[in-house]
């Protein structure tokens, strides 16, 4: 009999502002809150998870030496239970979800927990950069691509150029993902994926006095005249998330009820210059691979790193694709929720789940850019 991968369960924290509410928990003990309410809440013996594959972008210090293996340790999961971490820049744990996906399809996992952490607010980002010995980028990367700085603000704004996005367009989008995100906050559409975490229990990032007066008052971020600023880009943020992931054999043996199961997964790169439009092809390789389309999909999450990215794939996978931009983030983004890195893959699964639950949709679809010009996509199916 073929084996599948399905999802019995899918928690997160709260994400919180940088400096906000959960600064002062320490990222394993942040990942460990999610851990150990995915056990409690679907009741399953801690023992019998096989590995837990967790993603985070800034591995040093709080967040170094294993803060997947730390974090289990921390959420009291026995000792036999073994952790790895993933850095697939901000699709880690989207990347982690993948993994653990193919572990179960081919036999080498029964029961794995895919999830991610970061805290920005402890561990900045680049840290792992500015202090390291030396330069990521090698002379022979120099050598393939002369002259240029591999920056994510320039390309937000090389791709606004591309794509001919206006300022305004990217304010309307930023605007929205906060009208959206306050009004499932407010309608508890995000309770039942939400664990609390140090008295923090909704997402501090969604501003009700955001409007679009404010948003047009803000300086431009990376380019003097430009079109990405700070309110239609990501929130730094701190968060968890957790995914309890195994067969459907394995669900009805252990009593489990089944969410969704992955139906495809793709991953693709790009331009690393351009590097935030990895999520176009990606897009294309994973429907193609599941056989659908784009108006198949009941709810999509495509990360917004930048306001810009979301409506360079919508412009470009337009058309005779019929985007229905309705079903795209239908409960906000990263420009209102937030973006903790190495945890908002897990996050945006987990919050695309819910949604398909409520709506009573069947497909969903996940995309995210990622540093170095790389993207995941995500086909999940309710069940």
């Amino acid at each position: 009999m073929s084996r599948d991968a399905v999802i019995v369960g899918a928690v997160r924290t709260p994400l919180g502002k940088r400096g906000g509410g959960l600064a002062g928990v320490h990222p394993v003990d942040l990942a460990a809150e999610a851990l150990r309410a995915l056990v409690e809440r679907t009741g399953v013996d801690a023992g019998l998870v096989e590995d837990v594959v967790f993603g985070c972008v800034s591995q040093a210090g709080e967040q170094a030496v294993n803060v997947g293996r730390n974090a289990l340790l921390a959420a009291g999961y026995p000792e036999s239970v073994p952790g790895t971490t993933v850095d697939r820049q901000c699709g880690s744990s989207q990347q982690a979800a993948h993994f653990a996906a193919a572990g179960l399809v081919a036999g080498h996992y029964d029961l794995v927990v895919a999830g991610g952490v970061e805290s920005m607010s402890r561990v900045p980002m680049l840290c792992t950069v500015s202090n390291g010995p030396g330069d990521p980028w090698s002379p022979g990367i120099f050598a393939r691509y002369p002259d240029f700085r591999f920056d994510q603000g320039t390309a937000a704004e090389a791709i606004a150029d591309k794509w001919s996005i206006t300022r305004g367009e990217a304010d309307q989008l930023a605007l929205e993902s906060h009208e959206r995100a306050i009004a499932a906050r407010d309608s508890g559409a995000f309770d039942a994926e939400i664990v609390p975490v140090a008295g923090v229990s909704t997402d501090e990032g969604p501003r009700t006095t955001t409007s679009a007066d404010a948003l047009a008052g803000l300086r431009p971020a990376f380019l003097e005249g430009g079109q990405v600023t700070a309110g239609n880009s990501s929130q730094i943020s701190d968060g968890a998330a957790a995914l309890l992931m195994t067969t459907s054999d394995k669900a009805r043996e252990l009593g489990l009820k089944p969410l969704a199961r992955i139906h495809s997964v793709a991953v693709k790169g790009g331009d690393p210059v351009e590097m935030l439009t990895a999520t176009i092809p990606a897009t294309l390789s994973v429907l193609a691979r599941s056989g659908l389309r784009l108006a198949d999909m009941d709810s999509i999450e495509i990360n917004e790193a930048f306001a810009t990215v979301v409506l360079a794939w919508a412009k470009e996978l337009g058309g005779d694709r019929d985007i229905d931009m309705k079903k795209v983030n239908p409960r906000g983004g990263a420009i209102a929720l937030g973006h903790p890195l190495g945890a908002s893959g897990a996050r945006l699964m987990t919050t695309l789940l819910h949604t398909l639950h409520d709506t009573g949709g069947r497909y969903g679809l996940q995309v995210m850019c990622e540093g170095g010009g790389m993207a995941n996509a995500t086909v999940i199916e309710r069940i």
